[in-house]
């Protein structure tokens, strides 16, 4: 019984040490309604399963800005946001401006597309017709709300000429639901799921943007690309929608191993059906996706992997 009990112990306290050895991979993605979070989700369930030694945890945040500042300070480990935030994070331009951050990326997941929503009988069917109204932005420190200053400001709208509300995807969603804003932004990959249940409880019209307010949005915003919202994404809209597109980046601090960037880039293609079950989205998750839209050099473990698969790597994505 004793040589038992001796053995029993030796056990536990193998099962505590490897308990201990886990490293916990912090991911920080969004609010819960929007694409960010799932995904997220998805690939801490990934290092989970994959990566020995290591486990995944995903966080709610602010979105693209805030997770900038979550990498720079390594506060957080892994980050999603979008290609525009990414690229004035890196450079030290625009809400950054004159302090460059130390962020690398891995890859691009997926593009975002600025999706306006309002209500059916709202009158709202242009981007002008937004002048005088509640609109929501998107929270503080988004890239919704960075997208939503630059398609505005671009086309001679600024947030004076609206009454700005700053609110996230689901408080967006309640908001128009009940009556309390005319109209709201949201950057995400469609369908997002709080304009999918909002288009349940309300009959919803999407804002085309028109060819000269897109070619508008490009000259400010470089990384913008024209992206149609097709006919019956959301329930009760009949027909396709003009708006603009937008990579978004999963990044690091340049400080995070060579070869733990390898094992999550190659982690991320390789187990990319997960994600895809998951989400939508991540059908755009593809290594050609990746190195034509990502705008910011990327980690020398992220190149590793796409060199050992044979691909062309342009060479603005090496620093």
């Amino acid at each position: 019984m004793r040589k038992l009990s001796v053995a029993l112990c030796a056990a536990l306290a193998i099962g505590v040490s490897t308990a201990q050895a886990q490293t916990t991979l912090s991911i920080a993605t969004g609010g819960t309604g929007g694409v960010y979070y799932p995904i997220g989700g998805g690939f801490a369930e990934l290092i989970d399963q994959h990566i020995s030694g290591y486990t995944g945890a995903v966080e709610v945040t602010g979105a693209s800005v805030e997770n900038m500042g979550l990498i720079h300070r390594e506060d957080s480990d892994i980050a999603i946001a979008l290609a525009d935030t990414v690229y004035q994070a890196y450079n030290g331009t625009g809400r950054f401006d004159g302090r460059p951050l130390d962020v690398l990326a891995i890859a691009s997941i997926y593009p975002n597309a600025v999706q306006i929503v309002t209500l059916a009988d709202s009158g709202i069917s242009s981007l002008e017709d937004l002048r005088g109204k509640r609109v929501s932005v998107g929270a503080p420190g988004s890239g919704t709300e960075v997208n939503a200053r630059a398609l505005l400001e671009s086309n001679g709208l600024t947030f004076d000429d609206i009454t700005a509300q700053r609110l996230n995807f689901n408080e967006t969603a309640d908001a128009l639901r009940d009556g309390d804003i005319d109209a709201g932004f949201w950057s995400v990959g469609p369908p997002t799921s709080s304009i999918l249940s909002l288009a349940t409880q309300r009959d919803i019209r999407l804002v085309s943007l028109t060819t000269s307010q897109i070619r508008n949005a490009q000259g400010v915003e470089p990384v913008f690309a024209p992206y149609v919202l097709r006919a019956g994404l959301y329930e009760g809209v009949t027909r396709p929608t003009q708006s603009v597109g937008i990579p978004n980046v999963m990044v690091v601090n340049p400080a995070m191993s060579d070869d733990l960037v390898y094992e999550l880039t190659k982690l991320l293609f390789e187990e990319v059906e997960y994600l895809r079950s998951i989400h939508p989205a991540a059908n755009d998750t593809t290594v050609d996706f990746s190195l034509t839209s990502t705008p910011i050099p990327m980690h020398p473990g992220a190149l590793r992997y796409y060199e050992e698969i044979g691909a062309i790597i342009p060479d603005r994505l090496r620093e």
